[in-house]
């Protein structure tokens, strides 16, 4: 089932991770799926900065970062009251089940374990967008 054709393609989506490329990585899959409107933060504490400043329907994030890894950016966007509700995507090199299970119980919408290829993140959005943004 393809992301749903109702969701708009310029919902504002935040990128965050400490690699260029990464965020490169998944700033044009998610061009590939269509999406136009996304930001870019370098760590957890831009990712905040850029949150105050604008909404966001869908956060990105590496789970490991220096400053302010995933996990505290997570802790840090369920905290707040306008973004509590906001899905965040974890990207992730950890597999081990354990760890993964914690995270969704901080409120980790989904994850995806690396490598991120335009057919996982299509997948993961799919999951996310078709539960109503």
């Amino acid at each position: 089932m393809p992301i749903p054709v109702t969701v708009p393609r310029d919902i504002p989506i935040l990128v965050v991770d400490d690699f260029a490329t990464m965020r490169r990585i998944v700033r044009n899959s998610l061009r590939q799926l269509g999406f136009t409107n996304v930001v870019e933060a370098a760590d957890g504490n831009e990712a905040l900065e850029q949150i105050r400043q604008s909404s966001f329907q869908v956060i990105i994030s590496e789970w490991n970062m220096p400053t302010l890894d995933g996990s505290d950016l997570l802790r840090a966007v369920r905290s707040d009251e306008r973004n509590r509700e906001t899905p965040l995507l974890m990207i992730t090199t950890e597999s081990q089940r354990k760890q993964v299970e914690a995270r969704e119980a901080e409120g980790v919408a989904t994850y995806v374990v690396k490598p991120v290829t335009t057919s996982v993140l299509e997948s993961k959005m799919e999951s996310l967008l078709s539960k109503g943004l």
